[in-house]
């Protein structure tokens, strides 16, 4: 199905069968206005971005609250050993929506550089989804944005490991981030890279793609929902 319609409500998902439907523009992140895709005949909506108001859900975290890579590793941190205080930095890929060459920026300064030639300091919105409910005001954090292609490793100071079959990988070989390019797992933890600065305090690497891991649970989720019905 193509549709060349710019709002949700006027494309006719009815006609096309369609029943579930993942709103991945960023733009209507709301209940209300991803709720638009209901009146074209779609019958769920899953929004894949950062929401206001729509109820969080995490393929292994909290998903059989449904009648949906960060929090669960802070999950897991959490329920074995628990979270006095923690820290999060993301080291991300080039995004879509990072500048090719130096420009404006709406922003932030230092958003307007290209993004080929420079590691970017960001804000993440999976710090502050992170923090919500039972980790609020325990665990902040932030990104850097570097020139690498689709790979992502993220670092946090706080924990261990707990395996979970399909969302959490594990690996004590020497890896890098081109190893885990379409990598299934929400994040692979790679125990020959993190380090310790006592036993209550340390810092944990797990590798993921961010784009390809993160799809994948969006799948489990619908197929989770479905099971719902």
């Amino acid at each position: 199905m193509e549709s060349h319609f710019r709002g949700p409500s006027k494309i006719k998902w009815g006609d096309a069968g369609t029943e579930y439907i993942v709103e991945s523009t960023a733009i209507f992140t709301t209940i209300e206005k991803a709720g638009a895709h209901m009146q074209g005949g779609a019958k769920r909506g899953i929004i894949s971005a950062s929401s206001a108001d729509a109820p969080i859900f995490v393929m292994g975290v909290n998903h059989e609250k449904y009648d949906n890579s960060l929090k669960i590793v802070s999950n897991f941190i959490r329920d074995n050993f628990g979270i006095v205080e923690g820290l999060t930095t993301t080291v991300h890929a080039i995004t879509a929506t990072q500048k090719t060459v130096d420009g404006p920026s709406g922003k932030l300064w230092r958003d307007g550089h290209r993004a080929l030639q420079n590691v970017i300091p960001a804000s993440t919105g999976a710090a502050k989804a992170v923090g919500k409910a039972e980790l609020n005001g325990k665990l902040t954090g932030m990104a850097f944005c570097v020139p690498t292609a689709n790979m992502s490793m993220k670092v946090v100071k706080q924990a261990s490991e707990c395996p979970l079959k399909g969302i959490l990988g594990y690996t004590e070989h020497q890896v890098v981030s081109s190893d885990f390019n379409s990598d299934t797992h929400s994040f692979t933890f790679n125990a020959a890279a993190g380090t310790d600065l006592s036993n209550h305090f340390v810092k944990l690497i797990s590798w993921y793609d961010n784009e390809f891991g993160y799809s994948n649970r969006v799948v489990d989720l619908m197929a989770h929902m479905t099971s719902k019905e």
